[in-house]
């Protein structure tokens, strides 16, 4: 078992993970359960105290775990992956899995079968699995931190959803490089209305921005930069969708903050997933102008986690959580955008 410590100490991330894991993954058959992502993100940000209390608040959100249909085994768990009426079935999976090997391990082996049904549930199972791997790599282990792994992972497996066509290329515009040119590179779907998932059908073009990347730490240093870019981008786009458009940043610095858990030779296929991810959540959420750059002024990032701790929405939170690990003025300019476009939780 880890000895590592530092952070998360106090037991009360521990306590609201065996709170939470008698409820279920998603509720009303659509959204999914931040509850474990926000308890995790405001542990990680010194807010344990907070814990519970936000839970409190969240909790007519939450729905009864549900029942089990038919037990996945290593014979047949091809048939049941992305079948979410089998999520009680994933969960107790996992849940026995990593009780049979060290969860790095178990990590490696199924981060490559789950990375391609990445965007499945708006990639809300990926952020999940990147919130419980930042407290097992920076606090060590124990029971309840391993479970959320489980349910995490089975949470994915549930809605594992691979793009439905192959995508194509769309040239970026000459001389682009970074990561924030070639998001604005990005053509917007044809249709911006319906579900995540209508609107994820209609994405057929990406710029190539990580095509020619194939050793790990490059892979790493392009996640780094586009998670950056993907935040930065929220502060004069995310009126496209306040709460969507979170996830062009959240969900490529879940992989972000997986990397350190996994082999060096998945870096590079976690890069073209999380960009593709990116690229397609920019594409389908595009608004037709984006507003002019707003300086946060000389505010401190424990003082915009306040405000978004205060404001209470889930979205905005990991958000703001995402935009520290960034760690600049236009990242916190974007916590404080999503702050300002996002209806808070009532208290």
């Amino acid at each position: 078992m880890d000895t590592n410590t530092t952070k998360h100490a106090d037991g009360a991330l521990d306590e609201a993970f065996e709170r939470l894991h008698a409820t279920g993954p998603e509720r009303l058959g659509v959204l999914s359960n931040h509850a474990p992502m926000v308890a995790e993100a405001l542990s990680s940000r010194g807010r344990s105290g907070a814990v519970h209390h936000w839970l409190d608040l969240y909790e007519d959100k939450l729905e009864d775990f549900p029942s089990p249909v038919t037990p996945v085994t290593d014979a047949n768990w091809p048939e049941a992956l992305g079948d979410i009426s089998r999520a009680a079935d994933w969960i107790a999976y996992f849940s026995h899995a990593i009780t049979e090997r060290p969860w790095r391990e178990l990590l490696a082996l199924w981060w490559p079968r789950l990375l391609s049904g990445l965007y499945g549930a708006a990639t809300h199972p990926v952020i999940r699995v990147g919130h419980v791997v930042r407290v097992l790599t920076e606090s060590g282990e124990s029971e309840p931190r391993l479970a959320e792994l489980a349910h995490a992972l089975g949470y994915w497996a549930a809605r594992h959803s691979p793009l439905a066509g192959a995508v194509g290329v769309v040239a970026p515009p000459v001389g682009a490089q970074g990561a924030r040119e070639f998001l604005d590179a990005v053509p917007p779907i044809s249709d911006l209305q319906g579900s995540f998932a209508a609107r994820l059908a209609l994405v057929g073009q990406l710029p190539p921005w990580t095509d020619g990347v194939s050793g790990p730490d490059t892979a790493k240093a392009r996640l780094s930069e586009l998670v950056a870019a993907a935040t930065h981008r929220y502060a004069t786009h995310g009126h496209g969708n306040a709460t969507m458009t979170v996830h062009a940043a959240t969900a490529p610095n879940a992989v972000l903050r997986t990397l350190p858990a996994l082999p060096r030779d998945l870096w590079v296929p976690s890069l073209h997933a999380a960009w593709t991810a990116s690229a397609a959540v920019t594409a389908m959420y595009a608004p037709e102008e984006p507003l002019p750059y707003v300086s946060p002024g000389s505010i401190t990032s424990e003082e915009v986690f306040e405000l978004a701790l205060a404001h209470g929405d889930e979205h905005v939170i990991k958000m703001t959580d995402t935009a520290i690990d960034v760690g600049d003025e236009r990242a916190l300019a974007a916590a404080l955008r999503a702050i300002e476009l996002s209806e808070p939780l009532k208290s």
